[in-house]
C-alpha cells in the first residue's frame, strides 16, 4: 500500500490560488487573455484558479503526456489540440507541475507556431529536482526542490488526481 505524505494542505492551495488569480487580473487587464489547461493534471487547479481571475478570459486545453508510471519517457504526446484561435492573443498555459521542462518547452514551441501575442506559463508546482530544460515560470503557486507528489489533479499511473491536497507519494 502506497505511504502519502503531506505536503501542501488544500487551505494552502487555496490560498495560493487566490492571490496568483488576483496577479493575473492585474498583469492581464486589458489584454485578450486565453487560459490554456494542459491536460489531464491541470484541469482542477485550472478550474480553481480561472475563478480566482476577474477579468474576462477565454478557457482552452491541450493534451499532451510524455510520463509513465514516476519517470518521463522523453517523447511528447499530444492527446487534444487547442480548439480557439491563438494568433495575436495572450496565451497562460497552466500547468500542474513543472518537473524536467521537457514536455513543457514541446508545448511553448507548438503554441508558438500559432503566432500568439504572448505566451506565459502558470503552474501549481515548480518543483526543480529533474529540471533539465530552462523554462521561465511566470506565475508558481509552490516550489518545490523534490519529491514524487500526487493529489489536486497530479497523478501516479491516472491515480490519486481526487486527492484535495498534496502529498508526496512512497511506493
Amino acid at each position: 500500500m502506497p505511504d502519502f505524505i503531506p505536503l501542501i494542505s488544500k487551505e494552502a492551495i487555496y490560498a495560493r490560488t487566490r492571490e496568483i488569480g488576483k496577479q493575473i487580473t492585474m498583469d492581464y487587464k486589458g489584454k485578450d487573455l486565453i487560459l490554456v489547461g494542459i491536460l489531464k493534471g491541470a484541469f482542477i487547479f485550472m478550474a480553481d484558479l480561472c475563478r480566482q481571475i476577474s477579468i474576462d478570459h477565454d478557457i482552452d486545453f491541450i493534451g499532451a503526456s510524455s510520463y509513465e508510471g514516476t519517470s518521463s519517457t522523453g517523447q511528447i504526446v499530444f492527446t487534444k489540440q487547442p480548439d480557439l484561435e491563438f494568433k495575436d492573443r495572450d496565451i497562460l498555459l497552466v500547468e500542474d507541475i513543472v518537473d524536467t521542462g521537457a514536455t513543457l518547452c514541446k508545448i511553448v514551441e507548438f503554441v508558438n507556431l500559432l503566432n500568439p501575442k504572448s505566451v506565459n506559463i502558470c503552474t501549481l508546482i515548480d518543483k526543480h529536482e529533474r529540471r533539465k530544460r530552462k523554462i521561465d515560470v511566470k506565475y508558481a503557486c509552490f516550489s518545490l526542490e523534490k519529491g514524487f507528489i500526487v493529489g489536486y489533479g497530479l497523478d501516479y499511473n491516472e491515480k490519486y488526481r481526487n486527492k484535495p491536497a498534496i502529498y508526496d507519494l512512497k511506493i
